[in-house]
């Protein structure tokens, strides 16, 4: 039985396979709809079984805010051109749409979600099966708080989303603050949120510094935590200086905004090199 244009043009409406793929899956299914759906969904399966060793380095990062809740999902693929593809870009979309609808909690969850009624990892697999590259869900991290802001840096790359104690943040000063985690790249929100091990470090290395440089043993120490205090100035947020006013730190810029606001929570994926 030939395959007619009208066949081919409906089953790539509803898979978004190639022209080739459809007359071909088709032409095997002898012009059953459902069972060329199913082969071309298998052909996913099998691509993305094949390239399983592949890197995949490139991708679309996209974060969204809803209240006391916000998240980020990384989609990841191979090349920038398939990164750049309004079909992947529109998959990632959708799962972000998703993940702000049932709030999942990890990233099994998110790829157990249900999109147009198959789920987020089968949703995957038929993209892959489409663009012939390794695909998968890099990332998925979110915030609650009493208030939420997402940040989508140009190029869908970076991302951010940030937490604040308070409700009704201003949303310019919000903002403000998630640009600030996506360009400073904070690794925490105060300094008691410092692993333990990593301050440890900073003052062995502060230590180790001032013997280099001859100093007193008996003021060592006092010197390490210095270092370390300066440390914290440039790695926790809230003490960052404020990248769009250099005259005052974070803390200062929210208390400007209301006197016992404060970041809580942030989250930053980035598929560039910091």
């Amino acid at each position: 039985m030939a395959v007619t244009m009208a066949e081919i043009s409906k089953l790539r409406h509803m898979t978004g396979a190639g022209l080739m793929d459809c007359k071909k899956a088709l032409a095997e299914a002898n012009n059953d709809m459902e069972a060329a759906i199913e082969i071309i969904r298998k052909k996913g399966q099998a691509v993305a079984a094949k390239r399983e060793d592949r890197e995949a380095s490139e991708g679309c990062v996209l974060a969204a805010a809803n209240g006391k809740f916000a998240a980020i999902v990384a989609l990841k693929c191979e090349t920038d051109f398939v990164a750049k593809n309004e079909g992947f870009v529109n998959l990632t979309k959708k799962i972000l749409a998703a993940v702000m609808d049932n709030a999942p909690k990890s990233l099994d969850e998110v790829k157990a979600l249900v999109v147009d009624g198959k789920s987020v990892a089968d949703l995957i697999v038929e993209e892959i099966g489409k663009t012939g590259e390794k695909m998968e869900l890099g990332a998925y991290e979110f915030v609650e708080a009493p208030s939420t802001v997402a940040y989508n840096h140009f190029g869908n790359k970076l991302a951010t989303v940030v937490g604040f104690n308070e409700e009704g943040v201003d949303a310019q000063v919000a903002k403000e603050v998630a640009m600030q985690v996506a360009a400073m790249n904070p690794i925490a929100v105060c300094r008691e949120e410092v692993p333990a091990k990593i301050a440890e470090q900073e003052l062995e290395i502060g230590r180790e510094k001032a013997r280099e440089e001859g100093k007193p043993e008996n003021i060592i120490d006092r010197i390490a935590q210095g270092r370390l205090n300066k440390f914290y100035k440039e790695n926790v947020l809230m003490e960052q200086e404020f990248v769009s006013d250099n005259s005052m730190d974070i803390a200062t810029y929210l208390k400007k905004q209301s006197a016992g606001l404060k970041a809580v929570s942030f989250r930053r994926v980035n598929l560039n090199e910091d």
